[in-house]
């Protein structure tokens, strides 16, 4: 007679295979019906039977049948945490050592010890109102890359960039609304690289902020959650 602990290990054993077998069967077909995506990983979430579908830019979750694909946050009710805002800081982490920051337009506040990376552009209200909140912190280096997605962006960022002070003409233009001199000449390939780099990192709104943990944040935030945000960032 086999022993009820044996019978435990045996149980277990076939629980995992049937769970492995699953996310293997669910890989295959999403790989099928998303051939042109790159599909990261598959995992059976402890939630309403969902699973985890992790492609290169995107977080989603499928039933076991993959009747239905769901893109959203999850949360767990019994202490309001967003489970998928978490897995996504996991899995979607920007190292800051992997931008161009040497060629970002560069504000140091107090020590500087902070770090802080914006994506923005100079024609959205979100953005010039980020920069008066960000006006307010104090002991961060502020690194922006400027990138043209609204309508008339390009020419005003050409403008600054040739500006014998670049961060000069772009507070002034943000904070002031004081438009940058007339575009001169001058050497603008890394405009290029930073529109480059947002579509890379799918970066399609303005502003989007990414903290010393590689923590990706789209949208406007107020100074106390800006400060909250730093103080979590830096001290990981």
């Amino acid at each position: 007679m086999m022993k009820p602990l044996s019978c435990l290990v045996l149980l277990s054993l076939f629980i995992a295979n049937a769970a492995f077998a699953s996310e293997a069967s669910i890989r295959s077909a999403m790989q099928k019906r998303f051939p042109y995506q790159k599909l990261i990983s598959v995992t059976k979430t402890p939630y309403s039977g969902l699973y985890e579908v992790v492609f290169e830019d995107q977080l989603v979750y499928t039933d076991e049948k993959l009747n239905y694909l769901f893109s959203g946050n999850v949360i767990d009710m019994r202490t309001m945490q967003n489970l998928t805002e978490a897995r996504e800081k996991e899995l979607y982490a920007v190292n800051l050592d992997t931008l161009p920051l040497s060629q970002a337009i560069k504000s140091v506040r107090g020590n500087g010890q902070r770090k802080l990376v914006i994506f923005s552009d100079p024609n959205c209200s979100y953005c010039k109102s980020l920069e008066k909140e960000i006006a307010n912190l104090t002991n961060v280096t502020v690194y922006i890359f400027p990138i043209p997605i609204l309508n008339g962006s390009e020419e005003k960022i050409r403008a600054v960039w040739c500006s014998p002070d670049r961060l000069k003409a772009w507070e002034d233009m943000m904070q002031k609304g004081v438009a940058p001199a007339p575009e001169k000449k001058c050497d603008t390939a890394a405009l290029t690289e930073f529109s480059q780099l947002a579509k890379k990192r799918r970066i399609s709104t303005t502003p989007t902020l990414i903290f010393e943990d590689g923590f990706m944040k789209p949208g406007w935030m107020p100074l106390d959650l800006l400060e909250k945000q730093l103080a979590a960032s830096s001290t990981r």
